[in-house]
């Protein structure tokens, strides 16, 4: 398979074009898949059990896939749910999230496919409830009004994608030495572009700085950012670098992005999981 043509479907350009059907991404992505996943994942390992997020994920390839299934699920179905609301305005917003649901969709395929060709029982789709009990609407289904659902769908988004870039870099360490450590890191840099492309059309910069969540972005979502505010990296503060001088803290912390261990992006995601 030819990556670099790959990649090239999740370019800004292409991003915004709505060009790629999912059928186009899905036959690219298809194919790939059941050739990694049999020599990616050991045969006989127990699957994951039937309810989602019932325990931690295991330091295993097995547990990182199912752990990633279940975050591009809840994706898949946010994007799906808003792009069905009515509340997405015309144009950019609304042509930015077809493209992105076309990716999660892709995801989502791409990782059952993958588990299912390794002889593995995918992770069920669980119920989400992206009110969080009422915190939130999103969706406008209680009336509060389209710029105001706008609003949050645009910081849900945000939320979601900062969550499965961090989560994706975290579970690399379970993938060393299978067939799946390129694939998710391919997955992982198409997520930091949905992140970046959402936190543009919410007016702000494209990246996180220190731990600030953002304006306008719910205290519940603070957990996404905690421990972006790391300044050492190879064991060097990295504020004391730079040819013209030492780097301020916020650079620094913006020049490196933050894993997010199984456990935490497993608890962020719960908060949206009904069963």
């Amino acid at each position: 398979m030819n990556i670099i043509k790959f990649l090239d479907e999740f370019t800004t350009d292409n991003l915004i074009d709505g060009k790629t059907s999912r059928r186009d991404v899905f036959s690219k992505l298809g194919a790939l898949s059941k050739k990694a996943a049999i020599a990616a994942v050991p045969f006989g390992l127990a699957s994951v059990p039937k309810k989602a997020l019932a325990q931690s994920m295991s330091a295993d390839p097995v547990g990182a896939l199912q752990l990633a299934l279940t975050l591009e699920y809840l994706e898949d179905e946010f994007y799906d749910l808003a792009l069905q609301s009515g509340v997405l305005p015309s144009g950019r917003p609304e042509i930015v999230y077809m493209q992105i649901s076309k990716h999660e969709q892709a995801h989502v395929d791409f990782l059952r496919a993958g588990l299912e060709g390794a002889g593995v029982t995918p992770v069920e789709k669980p119920t989400f409830d992206f009110t969080v009990g009422g915190m939130f609407d999103p969706f406008n289904d209680n009336g509060v009004g389209q710029e105001t659902a706008y609003a949050q769908l645009l910081a849900l988004a945000q939320a979601f994608e900062d969550t499965g870039v961090r989560a994706y870099k975290g579970q690399a360490g379970n993938l060393l030495g299978s067939d799946f450590l390129t694939p998710a890191l391919q997955i992982h840099s198409v997520e930091a572009r949905h992140a970046s492309e959402i936190r543009r059309l919410r007016g702000l910069k494209g990246w996180i700085t220190n731990n600030d969540r953002g304006m306008g972005m719910p205290e519940a979502t603070q957990a996404v950012y905690d421990g972006e505010e790391n300044i050492v990296q190879g064991g060097v503060d990295v504020t004391t670098l730079g040819s013209d001088g030492p780097f301020t803290m916020e650079a620094s912390s913006e020049a490196y992005d933050e894993p997010l261990s199984g456990d935490d992006a497993t608890a962020i995601a719960s908060l949206f999981i009904v069963n």
